[in-house]
């Protein structure tokens, strides 16, 4: 399954911000091994600093928009936690009838490694 990540990204320092993000892509490492291609949004974090450092910074709606559509493509919506974003993508994951799960261990194993789609340069 595509697997978008949703969980708390903004927080009062970097430091907090900085977990935040790793959190998520840990989640992420989890759901590939298991077999299934997640969707990292909190790596925009390094969007969002290269954008300020060339004055082509984004408002949270923008990037909000951004997540949405990343959303759209998704099977299912791993929730890790409470946000003014994530919940907003946890209803909208709802609202298109995605598969939610609520921690990694729920997520199941995908189909074994021979019946995965390869495509091959």
């Amino acid at each position: 399954m595509r697997i978008y990540i949703a969980g708390p990204y903004s927080a009062d320092s970097a430091n907090e911000i900085q977990n935040n993000v790793t959190k998520a892509i840990d989640a992420g490492l989890k759901l590939w091994k298991k077999g299934h291609s997640p969707y990292i949004p909190h790596l925009t974090h390094y969007v969002d600093n290269r954008a300020k450092e060339t004055s082509m910074s984004m408002s949270w709606e923008e990037y909000i928009e951004w997540d949405k559509t990343w959303l759209s493509c998704c099977d299912a919506l791993l929730f890790l936690g409470t946000s003014k974003g994530a919940n907003i993508e946890l209803e909208l994951a709802k609202k298109l009838d995605k598969r939610i799960f609520f921690n990694v261990n729920s997520v199941p194993n995908a189909v074994r490694e021979k019946d995965r789609v390869t495509i091959e340069l």
